[in-house]
């Protein structure tokens, strides 16, 4: 593969694209890994749905989630600097093989985020779904980079008398979904105002900011209106057309066509 410059993203398998950074070059990585990916990248499965919502991965199979899961994370691991960090956000299914990876890589696990939205499928024989879940990790507990009072000052208060700063780190984060009725769209997609936290706590301008499943382009989004360096992958050609676009266009939201 190419020479890979920062503050570009690429149409690529991201294990071939991070196999090609430099050790130690990223300072935070943020990814929302998908259920599926297709390592083939098969025109056919890249049709635009006529509710303007993009398609295109392929299930991977159970069995072969955590060999996906640790080949990837390797790499991750390799390229991060020890003052920086991960955060890996999961559903519950494929939990369990991302905390294994994590552990079998050499991760250090600071915290396990729950990030509770405001919708969830419907049900009739389990409990709603209507979270998910951030691991947030660091490969030198020591070294790693964190800024506790960057969005609140420490003696900051509430209308009820509560610190401002120790409410914004609690564990639990209540934050809405995003509708972009009307505009293109793929399935999913981080909030920007989850990504603006995580990028307030856990970096710093100009730092290189990853995501290696770049999706709608949403971290490479929220990092270049940040002041960070970003850089991403994206194996799905119409996805990676999508994020191109929007840092081009330097445009938060598309309407469709």
């Amino acid at each position: 593969m190419k020479k890979i410059e920062i503050n570009h993203i690429y149409n690529t398998n991201c294990i071939e694209g991070m196999a090609s950074i430099p050790k130690n070059r990223v300072d935070l990585i943020i990814t929302d890994p998908p259920f599926a990916i297709n390592f083939q990248a098969k025109k056919a499965n890249y049709n635009r749905l006529s509710s303007r919502v993009m398609s295109g991965y392929n299930e991977i199979k159970a069995k072969d989630y955590y060999d996906f899961t640790f080949a990837w994370m390797s790499q991750a691991y390799r390229i991060l600097k020890d003052s920086g960090s991960m955060y890996v956000f999961s559903g519950w299914n494929n939990l369990k093989d991302i905390l294994r990876a994590l552990d079998d890589v050499g991760f250090t696990t600071v915290n396990h985020i729950i990030w509770k939205y405001q919708f969830g499928v419907v049900t009739k024989k389990k409990f709603v779904t209507s979270h998910y879940h951030c691991l947030y990790v660091c490969k030198d507990d020591k070294k790693r980079k964190f800024f506790p009072y960057v969005r609140f000052d420490k003696d900051s208060k509430s209308n009820e008398g509560r610190s401002l700063h120790y409410q914004d780190k609690e564990d639990v984060w209540y934050i809405k979904r995003e509708y972009w009725t009307g505009d293109e769209k793929t399935p999913t997609k981080l909030p920007a105002e989850l990504i603006e936290k995580l990028l307030h706590y856990s970096s710093e301008k100009k730092d290189i900011v990853l995501d290696p499943f770049l999706g709608s382009g949403q971290v490479a989004v929220v990092s270049k209106s940040m002041n960070r360096r970003f850089l991403g992958f994206e194996i799905v050609p119409e996805y990676y057309t999508f994020a191109k676009k929007r840092l081009d266009k330097n445009m938060y939201r598309i309407k469709s066509a």
